[in-house]
């Protein structure tokens, strides 16, 4: 009886799921906010609690998460990284100072404490990968001159994320400062060895890897990534971590064969991830911390456009790609979820679930809006600032700004 409860329970979330995708997808909107909603609605508090599923609901979240590090470590080579580190890295230091910092002080306002101060300023600092691709390729702007920008902020984030996540997880457990230590030095030396090893012996690793049978290519890679998460996290290292630095590993038509073969459970799983985390927060106590979450969505949506306006006349962009890059970043959605989840799971602050799940549905709604509308609205603006004798400027096509 158990088994079929859990049968009907987690078949009608799939399905739900994929209703909402579709939904999203008519109106070209990004699924998360709907994936949180769905999960407030059968969560604490919510419409219809479910019960049997909740044990399965949150071993596919955990699995979500794994495989969403590892698509994005896919995405990029051991090269790509280093290059883009020596190539913009002041990008980076500007984008964490004007967008964690807001984050960080907001949780203490909030008489939060130091712990979830340090969430917090994660959870405002990375934008959302997914989120803002899809973005681009709707818009048309895959080919403008801004978009390796936007990308190389993204992998700024990226790589940032290998070192913060262990410092998290370290402190939500209530990890002392040599225990902390301990797990940090760990952490880096494993980012430095796979970088290491990936880039002297990517191939070797892709050929043993490398399968000309898609069900034996796809069992080898999920295995080693979900084995080497399992050990990382064993090591008090974040298996999010693991999972990433396997993707950076993974390089060729390897990489390819693996991000097409596992792009689908990456989505199954991701989106359970976002209903699991909607499950654990109580509808009721969002109220409560939305006018802070709205404080700080418009705050930190204004310093990531100043980011993206930096970064890209730091790299010789026009005036208009500069707004477009600022306005492309305000997103965030996946990896500020996982963040506030670490807390949540440890029970740091109980308000931080309610304020993360409320801050991240109005960016991920706003972020599409600004990415397309900054940039004109900019222009306007600037336009009727001049003097009236002033020829209006030629508008240039997009995709060579």
């Amino acid at each position: 009886m158990h088994s079929a409860v859990l049968l009907i329970e987690f078949g009608s979330i799939i399905l739900g799921l994929g209703l909402l995708g579709r939904f999203a997808a008519r109106f070209r909107l990004s699924p998360i906010p709907l994936y949180l909603l769905a999960g407030l609605a059968f969560g604490e508090g919510g419409l219809l609690p479910l019960g049997a599923s909740e044990e399965f609901v949150a071993t596919g979240a955990e699995i979500g998460v794994i495989l969403l590090l590892l698509m994005l470590g896919l995405e990029y080579s051991a090269g790509d990284l280093v290059t883009n580190l020596k190539a913009h890295y002041p990008s980076g230091l500007v984008d964490a100072a004007l967008n964690a910092l807001p984050g960080a002080a907001a949780a203490l306002l909030l008489g939060w404490g130091p712990v979830a101060a340090v969430v917090l300023a994660g959870v405002t600092w990375i934008s959302s990968s997914g989120v803002i691709a899809k973005v681009l390729g709707d818009l048309g702007r895959v080919g403008n001159r801004e978009t390796p920008v936007i990308l190389s902020v993204l992998v700024l984030e990226d790589l940032a994320m290998a070192v913060y996540l262990p410092i998290v997880t370290a402190l939500v457990a209530g990890a002392g400062l040599m225990a902390g230590s301990l797990t940090l030095a760990i952490a880096l030396g494993a980012a430095g060895l796979v970088l290491f090893v990936a880039v002297r012996y990517g191939r070797l690793i892709s050929r043993f890897v490398s399968s000309d049978d898609p069900e034996k290519l796809l069992l080898v890679v999920l295995g080693l990534t979900i084995l080497v998460a399992g050990v990382a996290q064993q090591l008090q290292v974040s298996a999010a971590v693991g999972a990433f630095l396997v993707g950076i590993a993974l390089s060729g038509e390897v990489a390819e064969g693996a991000h097409t073969l596992l792009s689908p459970l990456r989505d199954l799983f991701a989106a359970v991830f976002f209903v699991f985390f909607g499950l654990h927060t109580d509808p009721a106590s969002i109220p409560p911390v939305l006018v802070p979450a709205l404080a700080l969505a418009l705050v930190t949506a204004a310093t990531k456009i100043a980011t993206g306006y930096w970064a890209a006349r730091r790299a010789g962009i026009s005036e208009k790609g500069r707004w477009r890059t600022g306005g492309a970043l305000v997103a965030r959605g996946e990896f500020s979820i996982v963040i506030a989840g670490l807390a949540v799971t440890a029970g740091i602050e109980p308000s931080l679930g309610p304020l993360a799940t409320a801050y991240v549905l109005i960016l991920v709604v706003l972020g599409p809006l600004t990415a397309r509308y900054t940039e004109p609205l900019a222009s306007r603006w600037s336009g009727r600032s001049r003097p009236r004798r002033e020829e209006p400027a030629v508008r240039e096509p997009s995709v060579v700004d």
